[in-house]
Formats: structure tokens, sequence, C-alpha cells
């Protein structure tokens, strides 16, 4: 008998012996001449796009982002913000003057507005919407569908087990439906041939499993929109309020303000918080930890429109909630109140001043401006010394963040304090360009030290300077969120969702009853979908319980 050679690509026979006698390759496509050999196919835009698309919408991708996401909020946290501490930025930079210009460009003191951590927040969001939508179409198919047919070799399956019984095939079968139905299973029965009685039943469960999947991959989306339209219509602010001072919610009293894209000044609800009085509490008994801060609490009295005034009290991770928005305290310090008169005695200048801490015993730098009512405009760096202790060089230090010792001591300049140009200026800092000293190290005259009711000549006859007092500031955080049950709602969604899809295991069970000359041969397997370590104790129960109620 004759035999055909296979052939190669163009048709000629082949001298591979592991291919078939009778296989012939179809024609080669052609190759341009000097290229490599190889030929792809042309996907072109749509292909490409429907690329793209499949990568971004895939799990893996999502998961992805989601680590991403993660990661790339971390410098929000070690790094100031604009948004929450306007303060601290200013520090950090005066700090950092190298490091800070390099983290300003790339958007790290607004890490959570910025443009690459916003496109990592959108393309999580698309790719979890992606992933959502095919798989609940899916999702909601499988409910509807049948169990899957009893596979025809049981004895393949995880869990085979076998059991002998007494009763006829169909009644053992319904038995087995009842059992199965109890433990939850939805089932369908299956004869062995058209027009038979029902020789098996087939049962599956664990849907839920898929579902908490999915509630928890919606309830992700539901943040990621909660959190974005909120920040939309929400807004932070932030105030520092002296002892005795009072805030009042609107715009012009804010020292700094970020409202959302969406934000109205209707928003604002009227009300007015009074600093009545500012405790802290420090470490007195363990000497390691000497005048290390317990706790810190601001005293206040809140007066919300058309109601009666009322105390109440903010704490760190203790904020007020107050006309819709959530009042926190985020630092506070000393705000020596310094009254500056001309030579004739008349005050030009009399107000607090905070003074920004420096180290944990409360050092304090603090910037003064006296813009009008002198001959000269006049600008001071000041430093507060708690308690106030000489070292061997003569310099002056704090050794404990309490007022036991305090001591302010001021350079002071004149000239331009460029305050008329129309610019802005920032108050905690003095450029001394325009300035010359005329008490401090670099002049004739020297520092000035002023303790509580201290009053001093200024250089050049003036006039006069007197630190009368030095009561507490603190720096408030006010934030309204318009998002916030619905986010924590949806973290809710997240954790039940997550802790379903982790701990309810989706399986498939089958009992089968095999008619014999002996009788009838029961048998019992299942099969997992994803990792079920039980599946095989399950199945012993299964047949165990089953047996049971074929005795009763």
């Amino acid at each position: 008998m004759a035999t055909s050679r296979p052939s190669d690509s163009s048709g000629a026979a082949s001298n591979d012996p592991a291919r078939p006698s009778d296989h012939i390759d179809q024609d080669a496509p052609a190759v341009e001449p000097g290229g490599d050999g190889i030929v792809q196919p042309r996907l072109g835009v749509m292909g490409y796009l429907r690329f793209f698309w499949r990568q971004l919408t895939s799990m893996r991708t999502a998961l992805f982002l989601l680590l991403l996401l993660a990661i790339a909020a971390i410098p929000g946290s070690l790094v100031p913000q604009v948004s929450s501490d306007p303060n601290g930025v200013i520090q950090y930079k005066a700090a950092n003057p190298t490091l800070a210009p390099v983290l300003d460009a790339l958007g790290i003191f607004n890490t959570y507005t910025s443009v690459w951590f916003s496109a990592i927040y959108l393309l999580l969001f698309v790719s979890l919407i992606g992933c959502v939508i095919p798989r609940t179409r899916h999702h909601l198919n499988a409910l509807r569908a049948k169990p899957p047919a009893t596979p025809a070799r049981l004895a393949r399956l995880e869990g085979f087990t076998t059991r002998g019984t007494t009763v006829d095939a169909a009644t053992a079968v319904a038995a087995a439906e009842t059992v199965l139905r109890k433990q939850g299973y939805r089932t369908e029965l299956y004869p062995a041939g058209p027009g038979q009685a029902a020789t098996s039943v087939s049962a599956e469960r664990g849907y839920l499993r898929e579902t908490g999947n999915l509630v928890f991959h919606t309830a992700l989306i539901g943040v990621l929109v909660s959190v974005g339209i909120g920040g939309g219509f929400g807004f932070t602010g932030q105030r520092v309020v002296v002892e005795g001072q009072a805030f009042v919610n609107s715009l012009a009293s804010y020292d700094s303000f970020n409202p959302g894209r969406f934000f109205s000044e209707s928003e604002l609800e009227p009300f007015t918080i009074v600093l009545d009085s500012f405790d802290v509490s420090y470490e007195e008994q363990n000497l390691k930890a000497l005048g290390q801060a317990v706790d810190f609490t601001a005293n206040v009295t809140t007066t919300l429109r058309g109601q009666e005034p009322a105390p109440a009290t903010i704490k760190v991770n203790e904020p007020l909630s107050i006309g819709g928005t959530q009042v926190y305290l985020l630092g506070n310090g000393y705000a020596p109140v310094v009254t500056v008169r001309d030579p004739e005695g008349a005050v030009v200048f009399s107000q607090p001043v905070a003074f920004l801490p420096q180290d944990a015993n409360l050092t304090s730098l603090g910037i003064i401006k006296v813009p009008d009512g002198l001959s000269e405009q006049l600008g001071m760096r000041g430093f507060l010394y708690p308690t106030a202790v000489a070292l061997p060089s003569g310099a002056l230090t704090s050794n404990y963040p309490d007022l036991l010792n305090p001591i302010l001591t001021l350079e002071v300049y004149q000239g331009d304090l460029g305050l008329d140009n129309g610019q802005g200026v920032n108050a905690y800092s003095l450029n001394t360009d325009s300035l010359t000293q005329i008490a401090g190290r670099k002049s004739d005259a020297p520092t000035i030290e002023l303790s509580p009711g201290d009053k001093v000549d200024l250089p050049g006859d003036l006039g006069s300077i007197e630190l009368e007092s030095i009561p507490r500031f603190v720096s408030l955080d006010v934030h309204h969120d318009p998002s916030q049950l619905w986010v924590l709602i949806f973290s809710a969604l997240v954790v039940a969702g997550l802790v379903t899809s982790l701990f309810i295991p989706r399986r498939r069970m089958w009992v089968k009853a095999v008619t014999t000359k002996d009788g009838v041969t029961l048998e019992y397997a299942g099969l997992a979908r994803g990792d079920d370590p039980t599946l095989t104790a399950a199945v012993a129960d299964l047949a165990d319980r089953h047996i049971e109620q074929l005795k009763a």
C-alpha cells in the first residue's frame, strides 16, 4: 500500500516523522524582500484599542493599580500637605531648601490633587468598571443556569466514595436531593436516559462567593466615586485662633481655604467658635519623658445661628462636629501679645502674634511687622523661650515647654517691608533685603530681651515695645465632606464582600444511583470551584447524611 509523504509549506513533502502522513500545510504568506521571515497579523487602530482596553480591564491590572494607588499615597503621609497643614509646608521648605523645590515641582505637597495621583485614581476607576460589568453579567447568567449534568465517571472527581443501599434508585436520588437542598444547594435531577426515572442529582452552591467578590469591587467603585464627588462639593480650611479670640465660619475668617471644584459660599453654615482656654498636660513623673505632652484640650464656646452658646471641647482625634463640618485640632503654640508705641506713647501695634514651634520644648520663631504709625516701617524676628536657660556660650534655649521662665528675644529691622506693592507677603517670613538691622547681632544695639510685663525703648527713638502676655494659640482644621456617610457605607460593603468572597466555598456535588444485580450502589463526588480544602470531608459527610436519611 502506497503512502504519501508529508509536505512542507509550499506543498512539497516533508521529512518530519512526527507529523501525519496526510498532513499538508497551507501556502505560507509572501514575505517581503529583505524581511526577517516573521509575518504578524495587522491589528489596526481598533485592534490596538481593543487590546489596550482588555489589558486595562483585566483583574490583574486592577489589583496592580490598587497597589500603586496605595504606594502613591505614601508621600502624602510623610510630607506636610498644603490642604491640611500649610504652616507645616512653610516650615518644611525652610528646613529643606534643596529638597523642597524638587518635591514642589513633583506636586508632593499636594499629593492627593496632583496630576499623577489623579491619573492612577481615574485608571483604577475605569479598570474596576471594566472588570465588574462583564463579570456581573456572567454571574447573573450563572445564577439562572441549571447545575451541570452529572459526569459519566464520578470516580475521577475529588472525594469520590460509594455506599450501598436496598432502596430503589429513584427513592435514593430523591432523598439525596432533599439532603442537598437542606444544605443550601441548588439541585437538578437527571435521568439515565430519555423517559427514564432520575438516577442522579446534580447540586451546586457557593454563588454567594462570587456575589461577595462583585460587591467588593462595586463598593470599591462606590468609595472612589464618593471621594471624588465629596472632594468636589467639600472644602477644607485652616485658622489660627488665640485664647480669648473667636473664629467665624466665613471665607474672610480663614487663614487658608481649599474649596472643591463645585463649592459654593452658600454652603458655609454660619457658626462661631470662641477659644476660651487651651489646656496641656505634661509628663512630670517619668524623668526620661519629662516635659512630653500627654494631653491637649481646647475648651471652646460654640454658637450656631438661632441657638444659644454651648460649651464644647476639641481634642486630638476627637473633632468637634458643628454646622455640617468637622473641626480638628492640628497644632498649638504661643502667641505673645506685643504692644508697640510711638515716641509720644500712642499705641501703633498691639495684638497677639503666633510663633511657630521649632522643637519639642516649644522654642518658637515668630515675625512681627509694624507697617504704620512710626517714622519707619519695622520688622522683627523673634524667638520665644518658654523656659529659658543660658548655655555656656551665652545663647538661650528652652528646656521645658511650659511657661516657667519665658523670655522673648527680638532682632529689629527698619525700612521697606514690601507690603505696599500689591503682592502677597508670607506672614511667617521676613525679607531683609530692603531692611536695615537696628537691634541685634549685626547692629550697634543688642538684641531686645523681654519677659512678660517688660517694656523697653526701641533704638533710634522710634518708640517703645512691651510684652504684655503670652497666651496660647491653636491651629484648627475645618473639614466639610458631604460624602462621609456614603464612604462609610461603601467601606462596610467592601469588608463584607471581601469576607464573603474569602470564606464561602463554591462547590458542586453529585449523587448517582447505579443499579446492579446486588442492589443499588450510590456514588458521591464533588468538584471545587477554587481552593476548597474541606471538599473531601464534605462529600463524606453528604454520604453519611444520605444513608441516615434512607434508614430513617
